[in-house]
């Protein structure tokens, strides 16, 4: 589990294709303090477990699955990603629950500055229409932040100069591909919604037999 408040970007400085997945070396410092073998880092936003520690960088596999479903599979050597570490007990939320599960890539359609900050647009597929919604959290490539208005299967967000300078925003390009990941939150209350409709008519049709 992570918060989407990134911790440093690294750079990719290797890849190794294999036959359906992919292994890669991140450029990093910080994110590597107190990290063992087998603990997970967000990279995009994308949960990867290390497999290998050097001094200043970590290995990590991605799964054919991973490939499918995120842009990791168009990542090239030299690429910025944003990383952060698996949360803690102890740790703050700083931002809000984030798995590291992308659901669907999205792209940008703008990116302009708007006094001091930014405002980015982005599009995404239909299919994550019913979980974007006005001043909902999401995350795009690991960083949480919050959607300040949708429409026509795309939406705006509000960049702070910080988030902007201390992520990999600042190297992204108008139809460039992010990771997205909505809210868990709203997932589970759509998944009780269905369990109720589904256990009142289960309910209804038992009355039904005993009439």
């Amino acid at each position: 589990m992570f918060t989407g408040i990134i911790e440093e970007i690294g750079t990719i400085t290797n890849i190794v294709k294999q036959n359906i997945s992919m292994r890669v070396t991140i450029k990093c410092n910080k994110v590597l303090e107190n990290t063992k073998l087998g603990d997970s880092i967000a990279v995009n936003g994308v949960c990867l477990t290390v497999i290998k520690l050097q001094v200043d960088s970590f290995e990590a596999d991605i799964s054919y699955e991973t490939l499918d479903r995120s842009s990791l599979k168009s990542i090239t050597v030299g690429n910025i990603v944003n990383l952060e570490r698996a949360l803690t007990l102890s740790s703050r939320l700083g931002g809000h629950i984030v798995q590291g599960h992308v659901d669907a890539v999205g792209r940008i359609l703008n990116i302009s500055k708007y006094g001091e900050a930014y405002k980015l647009f982005i599009s995404y597929p239909s299919e994550l229409d019913k979980y974007i919604v006005e001043k909902c959290s999401i995350t795009i490539d690991g960083i949480s932040l919050t959607v300040a208005n949708v429409s026509n299967y795309s939406f705006e967000i509000a960049i702070i100069p910080h988030t902007y300078e201390n992520t990999n925003l600042k190297y992204k390009l108008i139809g460039d591909i992010v990771n997205i990941e909505t809210d868990i939150i709203s997932r589970y209350v759509e998944r009780m919604l269905k369990m109720s409709t589904k256990d009142n008519r289960l309910k209804d049709l038992m009355l039904g037999l005993n009439t």
